[in-house]
């Protein structure tokens, strides 16, 4: 079979100067193995504690260590890894092309989180393996390879380890990031400060796939070869489904006693100290105004949810939990207390559902710096969109702002402003969530793009149009 270019990325390993340098790579592995070992026991209490306290890290400790799944067989396998939800999320699309192009492949999926991994067990298993992700140490990545035996490794935005690339690329696994990205208020210049090191790290993978040219100029910068940066796009602008409705709102709706006569403002995936912000600006927007509306709290965390509660419960509101109004029951009553009440949002995979109920959506993590959670999501089921200042994980929030189809707030009082021109005029409200939507339909494209570029790490050409697979290249 005719090999990429992009697919002969490996170490050099004969001759005397193949030798020194994989000695030098076995002795980095080994310094981190001693530096994540020292790490571990220094941050020891707070994982003990969210052990305890939260549950986490409780579970898969034998692939934590190692223990892939075994690969039997000679079928080729695929290695996505996703850690958040959201990441594992935007490879459905990617799935169904690897499926439709690459069908002599396998595709496993690994998560280092727990909703990461419930997510990819909720969307991939069983037909498709999921496992937790091994620990970066030399002998668990080692073992991991050895069981799963993967012809390509994508991970999913740029969840990279140096002990796990360097085992793939001695091993000629070729090993790519997918809808990668890099925080130029964060993630830059923590790599800068570690350049030389940043850009053997990048430069050890066979290719980086980036949502914007922005990304791809940061990663210049630290040293990466611009030969392995290529410009994708971002999945989740395909993977978002446009559309005026979610399956399960009506049943949300009725549980949670929110009535159509009254309208409802979200704030989705909000973070520590934010929540508090958004009660200031709801209150100050609503204060005096003639249209009823109610507002809706989705936090990010889930470990939050109770932190959250407490918060709207200390401000004198009643607080009407999602977890406590399941769906076929009579919900509190529109014209009761409850419109006095905050929603509240504390249980997973529901935030579309809210959002799709409500006449404008906030889109948190961003008053605060955090760096954002996801506005695509609501911009595609057509809603009218704001955020706070703090959204470095997502550059196409300015260029939303920017196209006119998303409003950026500097401070909750200016949050307060947008919330009372969207209760005001509704009309403008609705216009705005139709630009968004339209500006979500025009940035589709990148999962092709991906495939593109997969398959020429894999030595493929992709197919010109669906209902083809793809070919091997020609040399």
């Amino acid at each position: 079979m005719a090999r990429s270019a992009f697919a002969h990325n490996r170490l050099e390993s004969r001759g005397l100067g193949g030798h020194i340098r994989d000695s030098k790579v076995i002795m980095f592995g080994w310094i981190l193995n001693i530096t994540y070992l020292l790490a571990g026991l220094v941050t020891s209490p707070l994982w003990l504690y969210r052990m305890l306290r939260h549950g986490r890290y409780r579970t898969d400790w034998a692939q934590r260590l190692g223990a892939a799944p075994v690969r039997y067989g000679l079928q080729p396998v695929i290695w996505i890894h996703g850690v958040s939800v959201g990441e594992i999320s935007v490879a459905r699309t990617l799935l169904d092309q690897l499926h439709a192009q690459l069908p002599d492949y396998q595709v496993v999926f690994s998560s280092t989180t727990d909703t990461g991994m419930a997510t990819a067990r909720r969307l991939f298993a069983p037909d498709h393996k999921v496992f937790r992700f091994p620990l970066d140490f030399t002998f668990t990545v080692n073992r991991a390879l050895r069981r799963l035996r993967p012809d390509l490794l994508i991970l999913m935005e740029g969840d990279v380890w140096p002990n796990l690339v360097s085992a793939c690329r001695k091993r000629g696994i070729p090993a790519i990031v997918v809808n990668g990205r890099i925080g130029p208020a964060k993630g830059y210049p923590r790599y800068r400060r570690v350049r030389p090191v940043a850009a053997w790290l990048f430069n050890s993978l066979t290719a980086i796939g980036l949502q914007h040219e922005s990304y791809a100029e940061l990663y210049a910068k630290l040293g990466v070869r611009k030969g392995k940066l290529v410009v994708t796009g971002m999945l989740k602008f395909d993977t978002a489904e446009l559309a005026d409705r979610v399956a399960g709102q009506d049943a949300l709706a009725a549980a949670m006693g929110i009535s159509q006569g009254r309208k409802l403002i979200v704030a989705g995936g909000t973070g520590a100290g934010e929540e508090a912000l958004v009660l200031d600006a709801f209150g100050e927007a609503t204060a005096g105004l003639d249209t009823p509306a109610r507002l809706a709290i989705v936090p990010r965390k889930p470990e939050r949810f109770d932190e959250v509660a407490r918060l709207i419960q200390s401000r004198g509101l009643g607080c009407v939990r999602r977890s406590q109004c399941p769906d076929g029951q009579a919900g509190p009553a529109a014209d009761g207390p409850a419109p006095a009440s905050i929603l509240l949002g504390d249980t997973m995979g529901e935030l579309r559902k809210f959002y799709a109920l409500s006449d404008g959506c906030f889109v948190g993590r961003s008053l605060v710096p955090q760096g954002g959670s996801d506005m695509i999501e609501a911009a595609a089921l057509g809603k009218c969109v704001a955020f706070g200042p703090h959204t470095f994980n997502f550059p196409q929030a300015q260029f939303m702002v920017d196209a006119g189809c998303a409003r950026r707030v500097r401070s909750p009082k200016e949050l307060a402003g947008v919330i009372r021109q969207w209760l005001s005029d509704p009309a403008a409200a609705a216009q705005l969530g139709r630009a968004a939507q339209e500006y979500v339909a025009g940035q589709r494209g990148a999962t092709q793009r991906n495939m593109e570029l997969i398959c020429r790490v894999l030595g493929r050409v992709s197919p010109p149009g669906p209902g083809t697979i793809a070919t091997d290249a020609v040399s």
